[in-house]
C-alpha cells in the first residue's frame, strides 16, 4: 500500500508540488525504495521464514504465525523512514511511512490477542494517507476515494470467503489503518508536509 500511495501521489495528482517539484527519475527512484522496503524486502523475509520452517506458509493464516513477521516488516518501515530521514524526500512521504510502521506494529501488537486483518491495516492506511494529503494541499480526491473504498470493500470480502477474517476484524483493520494515517497527518499538520 506505501507503494500505491507513492505512485498516486506522484502519478495520479497531476498539477500539484508533487509532481512539479520532483523529477521523474526521483519519482521512479524513490516509488522503487518504497517498493523495496515496503514489500519485496517483508515478502522475502516471509519467504525465508518458511524455508526455516519457522511459520507453515506464505499466508499466515494461523493468528501465532502473524506476529513476528509483522514485527520484522514494521522494522522495514523504520528503517526506509531512517533511511528517508536527512534527504530531501517530501516530508508527507517520511509521515505516510512512518505512519505505515506504526500501524504495522499496532497490527502485531493486537494479533497477540485478536486476529486482525493486516490487509485491511494497509488499505485503511492508504486510504487515511490520500485523505491526509488531499486535504493539506487542497486537491480533490473523490474519484480516489471511491475507488480505494470499493478495493477495500473487494479484499475484505474476498478475507471473509476465504474465511480467514471475520467481519470485526475487517472492520477493526480497515479503521485502525485509517486512524493512524489521519491521526499522524492532522496532529502534525503545524509541520510543513507538502
Amino acid at each position: 500500500m506505501a507503494t500505491y500511495g507513492c505512485l498516486l501521489l506522484f502519478f495520479g495528482m497531476e498539477n500539484t508540488i508533487y509532481d512539479y517539484l520532483t523529477t521523474l527519475d526521483s519519482k521512479w527512484r524513490i516509488s522503487l525504495v518504497v517498493f523495496l522496503f515496503s514489500f519485496a524486502f517483508p515478502v522475502l523475509n516471509i519467504f525465508i521464514l518458511v524455508k526455516l520452517k519457522r511459520v507453515p506458509g506464505l499466508t499466515l493464516s494461523n493468528q501465532k504465525d502473524r506476529t513476528f513477521p509483522y514485527l520484522i516488516t514494521s522494522l522495514f518501515y523504520f528503517g526506509l523512514y531512517y533511511l528517508f530521514m536527512d534527504t530531501t524526500v517530501w516530508p508527507s512521504i517520511k509521515l505516510f511511512i512512518i505512519g505505515g510502521g506504526l500501524a504495522i506494529l499496532l497490527t502485531a501488537l493486537i494479533n497477540l490477542r485478536y486476529k486482525i486483518s493486516a490487509h485491511m491495516v494497509g488499505i485503511g492506511g492508504l486510504l487515511g494517507g490520500v485523505i491526509s494529503v488531499a486535504s493539506l494541499i487542497d486537491f480533490n480526491m473523490t474519484v480516489y476515494y471511491i475507488v480505494i473504498v470499493i478495493v477495500a470493500g473487494l479484499v475484505g470480502f474476498a478475507r471473509l470467503e476465504l474465511e480467514e477474517h471475520k467481519p470485526s476484524q475487517i472492520y477493526s483493520g480497515f479503521l485502525l489503518g485509517i486512524f493512524v494515517q489521519t491521526f499522524l497527518f492532522f496532529t502534525l499538520q503545524g509541520i510543513s508536509f507538502a
